[in-house]
């Protein structure tokens, strides 16, 4: 009885990790332009679980030495919602070095995420590549 207990725990372990959106993670954010960048953990919003946000867990300066930023712990992404293929679209992403929030969308593409937004009915866009950290 025991062995079917952790047999079936073991396949409900297995299915919720399936289910976990393969945009999910950690990921390093491209230089902005002071040269620094950082790590931002992407998961369930917590409002919303069907929509993904992004914490700034951990950020680095131009010459890739760890500090502490007075963004850690904020949000940069939210709302993202996933529409299949690899695409999230009609969430936010927030840019602390120009303190803008974006219009985004992202494109997941193996262990590289594209995120791109615009503001101002899209006259100023942006676009940034993320790599997979975990």
């Amino acid at each position: 009885m025991k062995r079917i207990a952790l047999i079936v725990v073991f396949f409900l372990g297995l299915a919720g990790a399936a289910m976990a959106d393969p945009a999910t993670g950690i990921w390093q954010t491209q230089p902005d332009d002071n040269g620094k960048t950082g790590y931002v953990q992407i998961g369930p919003c917590t409002k919303a679980a069907e929509k993904l946000c992004g914490v700034l867990i951990r950020t680095f300066d131009e010459n890739g030495k760890e500090y502490a930023s007075e963004n850690l712990g904020k949000l940069i992404v939210w709302d993202m919602v996933p529409q299949g293929g690899g695409k999230y679209g009609k969430g936010k992403v927030w840019s602390p070095d120009r303190d803008k929030t974006y219009r985004s969308r992202m494109v997941l593409k193996g262990d590289t995420l594209e995120v791109s937004g615009c503001v101002l009915g899209g006259l100023v866009c942006r676009s940034s590549t993320w790599t997979r950290v975990k």
